[in-house]
C-alpha cells in the first residue's frame, strides 16, 4: 500500500485533528474534561483509521477501516454540536470545524465507492453527497420554536 501521507483524505482528516485540538484544548472547567477528551479523541480517530486501514493487505480492508473513519466523524459531529449548544466553543469555531468535516466526509464516501468499484471491477459510481454535520437552530429560543413548529405540523 502507498504511503498515507499522500491520501488527501488524511491531509484533510489530519488538519481536522489539529484544528478540533486547538479548540477542544481551549475549553476551561472541570464539568466539561470528558467532552474535550472525546472530541479529541474522536478526531484523533479519524486519520488514525485511515492509516491503519491503508497498512491492510486488501482494498476490502482498507474500506472497513475508512468506515470506521466515518463512525469516528460523526461520533465528532455530535461532540461539536453539544459542545456548542452548552456554550463551550463558539459558533465560528463549530462551523469552521463542520465545515472541514463535511469535506472530510465526503472525500471518505467517495474513497470507499472507488474501492468498492475497483473490488466489483465496475467504474465507480459518485456516491449520493454524504448527509451534512448536524445543523440546529443556535439559540435555545430558536430550538423552542423549531419544536413548536413541528407540534404544530403534527396537529
Amino acid at each position: 500500500m502507498a504511503d498515507y501521507r499522500q491520501l488527501r483524505v488524511w491531509q484533510h482528516a489530519h488538519a481536522l485533528m489539529l484544528d478540533t485540538h486547538r479548540v477542544a484544548s481551549a475549553i476551561r472547567g472541570a464539568a466539561y474534561v470528558s467532552l474535550r477528551s472525546q472530541m479529541i479523541r474522536a478526531a484523533m480517530s479519524i486519520p488514525a483509521n485511515i492509516v491503519e486501514g491503508r497498512a491492510q493487505r486488501s482494498e476490502r480492508d482498507f474500506a472497513r477501516f475508512l468506515g470506521y473513519a466515518i463512525a469516528s466523524a460523526r461520533e465528532l459531529d455530535y461532540h461539536l454540536l453539544a459542545a456548542r449548544d452548552i456554550g463551550v466553543i463558539g459558533t465560528e469555531d463549530y462551523e469552521s470545524l463542520t465545515s472541514q468535516l463535511a469535506d472530510v466526509l465526503r472525500m471518505l464516501y467517495g474513497l470507499i465507492a472507488r474501492l468498492d468499484a475497483a473490488n466489483a471491477g465496475t467504474p465507480a459510481k459518485h456516491p449520493a453527497s454524504p448527509p451534512p454535520p448536524t445543523a440546529l437552530p443556535q439559540s435555545s429560543d430558536q430550538q423552542s420554536a423549531l419544536v413548536s413548529d413541528q407540534r404544530s405540523a403534527r396537529s
